[in-house]
């Protein structure tokens, strides 16, 4: 049997866990009786930490949310794995996150046991991160915090927006979900006045505040990453075209991504690849890459490039 002390800890790290432990559960676990349990559980309160519990077949513990941020309890895994998120959030697309993030780690450093100060400079050393070649924009951490609560709690929104073009406008949503694409951040909301899906980006959202009433969910697609992926490449094209692919849709779709474009059925041994993409160089190595014979009718630009690229390949490899 634990000690007090030890065992409260114990007790601790399990209620921090996201579920409902019953009594019998706990006691279990921990190898003392329901009354000990009960016992615990109280001295938690009277430390301050916040555990919640409900009556019946299905009631249980668990640690609420309180006014102050109580001590968390990590494993050796765990440890490792905030410290190391912690230490990539510094250079993170969320601005005003990384002085935070800089407070935080050093906090948790200082605490670490040498043998995870050992794991953690383990992987800083012998990492070596590739400077990313896109930049892209930073992201308000209020906005994306509001953004996530509206969701969470399935309120209405508006919201002043400017489009690619940087025109203004002001739109009305029912928001679902935050889709986070490299360093750029989309919300993934029902459009109340286009009546359908729409992807908005975050960091050219300004959200009006106080929200709207609340909302009864509607179906979502299948895959959301999927479809937020494949609309927001959509909107970027500046080349798109409809290629006769000559392989099952299936086999194409394994070498695609979302974001290349959309593979269309049309018998057992040929689909549409809908695709595009900023310059025709772009569209043709997408192409080149499916390892399938394929038909292109246009644009012109792409069908140039293609014959271009037809006579650079015959010239590199002449006959012996």
């Amino acid at each position: 049997m634990l000690e007090t002390s030890a065992r409260l800890l114990r007790l601790l790290s399990l209620l921090q866990l996201p579920r409902d432990w019953t009594g019998t559960e706990l006691a279990q676990r921990l190898g003392v009786s329901g009354r000990t349990i009960r016992t615990d559980v109280q001295r938690l309160r009277d430390l301050g930490y916040p555990v919640a519990a409900t009556r019946g077949n299905v009631g249980g513990y668990r640690l609420g949310a309180g006014a102050d941020l109580p001590p968390l309890l990590l494993d050796d895994d765990e440890a490792v794995a905030v410290t190391v998120g912690l230490r990539t959030a510094t250079g993170g697309a969320i601005a005003g996150i990384e002085e935070a993030s800089l407070r935080a780690l050093a906090k948790l450093e200082q605490v670490l046991p040498s043998r995870l100060r050992r794991r953690v400079s383990a992987l800083q050393t012998y990492t070596v991160p590739v400077p990313r070649d896109d930049a892209g924009p930073s992201v308000d951490t209020e906005i994306l915090t509001a953004l996530a609560a509206v969701c969470r709690d399935r309120e209405r929104l508006r919201f002043d927006y400017a489009d690619h073009s940087g025109a203004a406008t002001v739109r009305a949503v029912e928001p679902y979900r935050l889709v986070s694409w490299g360093r750029r951040w989309y919300l993934f909301a029902w459009d109340l006045d286009r009546e359908d899906w729409r992807t908005f980006r975050v960091d050219r959202m300004r959200p009006r505040i106080p929200t709207g009433p609340r909302f009864a969910p509607r179906e979502l697609p299948d895959d959301v990453a999927a479809y937020v992926s494949s609309r927001v490449s959509a909107a970027a094209w500046r080349y798109r075209a409809r290629v006769t692919v000559h392989a099952p849709a299936e086999v194409v779709g394994e070498r695609i991504s979302p974001a290349v474009g959309v593979v269309e059925r049309v018998d057992e041994h040929t689909c549409v690849l809908d695709t595009g993409a900023d310059s025709v160089e772009t569209l043709g190595a997408h192409l080149g890459l499916l390892d399938a014979d394929f038909d292109v009718t246009g644009p012109p630009e792409l069908v140039a490039h293609l014959r271009c690229l037809t006579a650079r390949y015959a010239r590199s490899t002449p006959d012996r």
